[in-house]
């Protein structure tokens, strides 16, 4: 059972790869991802490598400006080396020269590697009805 030291410890960490991106701290978000790392959500399924995230963000169309976690984040320590978490979030964004705001359910799973936590696997499930009825159809 994890204690509460390693929970908060994962969720400084989650919280810290979120400020990075936000600061568009390269460097640290790259260091802070696994390589390869998963991503899963709204546009599909992919593993990123670590060159590829850092592409991902130094050529990316979007700047975050503010994130908040909402709730309780959920915390999990699987084994002393794998952690899983899983929140709520808040996202304001520029997207495309668009504001957006993003409600979302985020989990990520967390590995430690060499002494280092890394992050394996993150899933964004934007937050609305789970069967897309309050979304647009698309066309074909």
């Amino acid at each position: 059972m994890a204690t509460l030291t390693q929970e908060h410890e994962v969720l400084e960490l989650e919280q810290k790869y979120w400020q990075a991106i936000q600061d568009n701290d390269v460097d640290t978000a790259v260091r802070l991802t696994d390589d390869p790392c998963m991503l899963a959500g709204a546009q599909g399924v992919m593993q990123v490598g670590r060159k590829q995230f850092r592409e991902m963000m130094t050529q990316g169309n979007f700047t975050l400006h503010r994130f908040a976690l909402k709730g309780e984040p959920q915390v999990r320590l699987l084994r002393e080396d794998v952690a899983i978490i899983a929140y709520q979030i808040t996202e304001d964004l520029t997207v495309e020269g668009k504001p957006v705001t993003l409600n979302a359910a985020d989990s990520s799973t967390w590995i430690r590697r060499n002494g280092d936590w890394v992050c394996a696997l993150h899933t964004e499930a934007i937050a609305g009805d789970p069967y897309g009825r309050n979304r647009k159809a698309q066309s074909p």
